[in-house]
């Protein structure tokens, strides 16, 4: 038996149909997903602003409520490992991440993203905790709305042990929101006369998915578009450290046991120890171990593995769970968009239009 399959007493051969299963669904996904950036190429976007990990999510709702209705779904049920393959997906994530990476953003680009993802993260996290919303659930929020949309929030949830129900709810908010941002702020980065690398820097410091920043720095200019990538690959950048934070204030604050003090052997026992592949992959493609060939093969990986999850998450969905949630995760998460878009557009015209 695989592992697993042993954890729930199903044969191999009943564990290996479920994983086809699920690897036929995310290879669908990821076809509705490349004729759906050839579609957007069409009308001159450069990136599909729908990720796919909506996408992917989608097609598991769907199966899952066929498999259901049919009486199929306990013959995949073991395969759906959702936790099993985020973090797999996360380990192979720090290959895209380097210190070059870092480097190569410039010192406006990184000024910026440390004021940003400092500033909104805790804005998030303490309004969250004002509407007092679970601190896994904070987590994930905060980091989604402060650094980089899904991959952020992936990278969070694995370090605080988030609930799928909580990845998912942050997921569809992330898109609902960048979406109409994409497209809005060119149109008021004009009205307000921006400059092209202010407004580049005010889309990339503010919009929560890479393609959607993409897209509007395209939408508004090559100059533009150059500086919106270059103010979200800063914040990327900084995904790595945040997860790591998270990581250990969970595993030495929230979780620790009444009277238990956060020694370094708790600590140790309690930390995600995928946090620390993530952080080795980046160390690797720092040193340049990774040839360019083989960086677009591990990134095509670890989007099949996310998008493999993102699958599970739809086919271990449970609605129950987001309608207990109610509307005050979606309010923290629109109040955040606001604080994070006034501040975006301060800091840029300040970094950008000013300092440098």
């Amino acid at each position: 038996m695989t592992t697993a399959s042993a954890r729930t007493g199903t044969p191999l051969p009943g564990f290996v149909i479920g994983f086809a299963v699920i690897v036929a669904l995310t290879l669908l996904t990821l076809e509705i997903d490349r004729a759906a950036a050839g579609f957007f190429r069409s009308q001159g976007v450069a990136q599909n602003p729908f990720e796919y990990p909506l996408t992917a999510a989608l097609v598991g709702l769907i199966a899952n409520a066929a498999l259901k209705l049919t009486g199929l779904y306990r013959h995949i049920r073991p395969a759906v490992r959702t936790e099993f393959y985020l973090k797999i997906g996360v380990i192979l994530l720090g290959a895209r991440i380097s210190v070059g990476d870092l480097l190569a953003t410039g010192a406006g680009g990184l000024l910026q993203a440390l004021i940003m993802v400092t500033s909104v993260f805790f804005f998030t996290w303490w309004l969250g905790g004002r509407l007092k919303l679970p601190d896994t659930l904070r987590a994930v929020m905060s980091s989604a709305v402060s650094i980089c949309g899904v991959s952020a929030a992936i990278a969070a949830a694995g370090s605080v042990q988030a609930k799928k129900e909580e990845i998912a709810y942050v997921t569809a908010l992330v898109i609902v929101t960048a979406l109409p941002l994409m497209a809005l702020m060119p149109f008021l980065a004009g009205a307000l006369g921006l400059a092209p690398d202010v407004a580049g820097a005010w889309f990339g410091g503010n919009i929560d998915t890479t393609a959607a920043v993409i897209g509007a720095g395209t939408i508004y200019g090559e100059e533009a578009q150059q500086v919106a990538a270059v103010v979200k690959s800063s914040q990327n950048v900084l995904m790595g450290f945040v997860a790591f934070a998270l990581a250990v204030y969970f595993v030495s604050v929230v979780r620790k046991g009444e009277g238990e003090r956060p020694s370094p052997s708790l600590i140790w026992q309690r930390f995600p120890k995928f946090v620390l592949g993530f952080m080795l992959m980046s160390l690797l493609a720092s040193l340049g171990v990774f040839t360019p060939a083989l960086k677009s093969s591990i990134a095509s990986l670890y989007q099949f593995i996310f998008a493999l999850a993102f699958v599970c998450i739809g086919l271990e969905f449970n609605p129950g769970a987001l309608r207990q949630a109610g509307l005050k995760p979606v309010l923290v998460y629109l109040a955040a968009t606001l604080f994070n878009t006034v501040l975006a557009l301060l800091v840029a015209s300040v970094i950008f239009g000013v300092l440098f």
